[in-house]
């Protein structure tokens, strides 16, 4: 019923406008009429002396007289009577208009004027009703938009939650969660068992406060969810969503601001006063870091309308109202840039931390998204789970979708561990472009680079282990060699971050030692080294000669915060900064091209292997660096898994599926039809027999028939 009223509404609503737009263009241009325009009245006079004219008619009209009349042929005059929008106003007419004032002169000499040229002229009396249309027309078009302006506040207004609506800015954009629609519960959420128990006490809390405040205990004011992305932030708000069982208002920190002033703090007020009616409530901010960024001397100014709506959030969390009955979840990923006010107990009382999981969390996250998907045996999500430090759950998500299609792709019923491994690869460095043309000389020099960083990661391999190496091209890189932790490491040594530098300088290292070269393939080695290194000696204090002092940050860098800071050293440190990266990076250099020099013969033999089968795994790996051989199996498959299949081949493989399918389907109904045949014939076989049958029934009957007769017959003759 709402939905009709809204449509007849919506429908007037379009009349009324549409019927405003015809009469202001009437009252614009309608005077502009070629029928009859408007003349001056000394072209009037004039014309009236040189006998054109052949009729007149005068008539009283708003204290004005109406002079109208026709000339005894058409006359060229200029039409005064309103807008043009063709440039000229000349028109051809034999009829024409004109106003006089009210004047006994100005009369008495038009009656003489007609009268001397023989001019018909007649006089009308005034219309009653021609002041009142006058007036009435004059303010229909006022009254008319004040109509249209009330019906489009009304309609604006009457959304509620001002979801898009073009007026109604002041209202909350926040939506309410759907308990039917959101499945998510906390059995959902895996690898953040800690972080997930806080929330479950907050739940618990608004379900049965009773327990808590008998000892005492408040609700928490608020709940800050803070990481990098995709560690399962909003996924932990969605769950307390589902679970909760309270009112759920779910919002972005972008959705407060528009480009009106006060908006965003008009809309944070109705936002909590719809929460605090239905209390016990939770109110989810998504990125809140749009809107709660630090105050200070950033560009904008401190009367900036993001800073309003910052103030008025801080008063609504903790103010002189209070907001009891209301927590606020927050979720971001960039805590350092939030204002200090709103990080203080009162406002966010509980700060959690969700990060990466560790394998453990891995291995729960993958076992949750694995649940819809079929396995084959040899896929251990252990095994996964080990080689993926570092993913987030959002990336764990993706190896295993990616792992579907793959197997998809390759015409399989489950996901084998090949698929795994094809997905985090994918992942990792994007699909492999195995059409990529790529001359001898680069091809061997991307696979001796390499061989590389094989080398000397399997040499320094104290915290790392060599996984995987490969010249397939992926994304922007023409190969790539995986080192993964033997554990997840939390802490990480002076040694461990050298071996790192190490290991990245052995690609160039082998260029320069093969090919006398320095090609551009090592561009990304070179920053992510001289990133590990300028953290060594700014951030972790490892410079021997320049001690135990931080002279930078690990923070991004925020405007608002950093904006006029200057360093907080000198220029003779900032050269020794330099100095000493440097010097880090030439040592590494060195080591690099030791260890390489004295594994001459394995590098080679790594870098040939490479170029034959373009992929080793770690087992491959370590048998040609310790025994000079492949194993067995592997040249026998010779990965036939990982052989990723061209444009033409996959579709050439879909065209023989389909044409296959089709031959089994026509033989299919082919059999079919042949069954159906048979079944007709056994019928009619039957049909006929049961036909027989029955004619020597019924001939068996007539003879028995005639029998009786005939004894009848003789007893009747006996009897006679």
């Amino acid at each position: 019923m709402n939905k009709k009223n809204s449509g007849m509404k919506n429908g007037l609503y379009y009349v009324l406008l549409i019927l405003a737009m015809v009469m202001v263009v009437y009252f614009i241009f309608g005077n502009n009429n070629p029928q009859s325009p408007d003349i001056e009245y000394s072209t009037f006079s004039t014309q009236l002396e040189e006998g054109k004219v052949k009729e007149l008619t005068i008539q009283p009209t708003n204290g004005v007289y109406k002079i109208t009349g026709q000339y005894k042929e058409k006359q060229e005059i200029k039409n005064t009577g309103g807008l043009s929008l063709w440039g000229s106003t000349e028109v051809s007419t034999k009829s024409f208009t004109t106003i006089v004032l009210p004047s006994d002169i100005t009369l008495s000499g038009i009656q003489d004027m007609a009268q001397e040229n023989n001019v018909k002229l007649s006089v009308k009396e005034q219309s009653s009703s021609g002041a009142w249309l006058s007036i009435l027309f004059s303010f229909l078009p006022i009254v008319l938009f004040i109509f249209l302006f009330y019906m489009m506040m009304g309609q604006q207004g009457g959304g509620g939650g001002g979801g898009g609506r073009v007026m109604n800015f002041g209202k909350s954009k926040a939506k309410e969660a759907d308990k039917k629609a959101n499945r998510v519960r906390f059995s959902d959420v895996a690898g953040a068992e800690e972080e997930k128990q806080e929330l479950v006490e907050v739940v618990e809390f608004l379900k049965d406060p009773r327990r808590f405040v008998e000892l005492g205990a408040r609700i928490p004011a608020g709940v800050l969810l803070e990481g990098p992305p995709g560690t399962g932030k909003t996924l932990l708000a969605k769950a307390v969503a589902g679970e909760a069982g309270v009112p759920f208002y779910s919002i972005s920190g972008s959705d407060f601001v528009e480009m009106f002033v006060g908006v965003g703090a008009s809309r944070v007020r109705d936002l909590f006063e719809t929460a605090k009616k239905n209390a016990p409530a939770i109110i989810f901010i998504d990125e809140i870091d749009a809107v709660g960024r630090q105050r200070g001397a950033g560009m904008g100014g401190g009367h900036d309308e993001r800073e309003q709506t910052l103030n008025q959030l801080l008063v609504e969390m903790d103010g002189f109202d209070g907001n009891e009955g209301v927590i606020v979840v927050a979720a971001t990923n960039r805590s350092d840039v939030l204002d200090p006010a709103l990080l203080r107990p009162g406002r966010f009382d509980r700060q959690i931390l969700v990060g990466r999981p560790d394998v453990k969390g891995r291995e729960a996250i993958l076992k949750v998204h694995a649940r819809n998907k079929p396995l084959a045996d040899d896929v251990d999500l252990k095994v996964v789970a080990q080689q993926t430090p570092g993913f987030a759950g959002a990336d764990l998500e993706n190896v295993l979708n990616e792992a579907a299609l793959v197997a998809a792709r390759r015409n399989k019923k489950k996901i084998d561990a090949s698929d795994v491994d094809e997905a985090e690869d994918r992942v990792i460095a994007g699909p492999a472009k195995k059409d990529r043309v790529i001359n001898k000389k680069e091809r061997e020099m991307v696979a001796y680079h390499e061989a590389g960083h094989t080398i000397v990661g399997l040499v320094l391999s104290r915290a790392r282990i060599v996984h995987k190496v490969t010249i397939i091209p992926r994304g922007r890189a023409g190969g790539y060699m995986i080192a993964l932790p033997k554990e997840d490491q939390f802490l990480m040594t002076k040694e461990d971050m050298f071996e790192q530098i190490v290991g990245l300088l052995g690609g160039r290292t082998a260029e320069e030692i093969i090919f006398g070269v320095q090609s551009t393939g090592a561009s990304n080695d070179f920053e992510q080294a001289t990133g590990i290194a300028r953290s060594m000696v700014t951030e972790y204090g490892m410079s021997d000669k320049l001690g135990p002092v931080q002279y930078e940050g690990n923070h991004q860098v925020f405007v608002g915060r950093d904006y006029g800071q200057t360093k907080a050293y000198s220029e003779q440190v900032a050269y020794e900064i330099d100095q000493e990266v440097r010097r880090i990076l030439m040592e590494a250099h060195d080591k690099a091209r030791e260890i390489i020099e004295a594994h001459r013969a394995q590098h080679k033999l790594i870098a040939e292997k490479l170029l034959e089968y373009e992929t080793l795994d770690a087992r491959s790996i370590k048998s040609l660096f310790e025994e000079g051989v492949m194993p067995q199996d592997v040249i026998d498959s010779q990965f036939p898994s990982e052989k990723a299949q061209t444009f033409e081949e996959a579709k050439r493989a879909l065209e023989e599926k389909d044409a296959q399918r089709q031959a089994e389907e026509k033989q299919d109904f082919e059999e079919a039809k042949q069954e159906l045949n048979d079944e007709a014939e056994e019928l009619k076989a039957d049909s006929e027999k049961t036909e027989e049958k029955v004619q020597s029934e019924v001939k068996s009957d007539d003879e028995t028939k005639n029998d009786s007769e005939y004894d009848r017959n003789n007893f009747d003759d006996r009897y006679k």
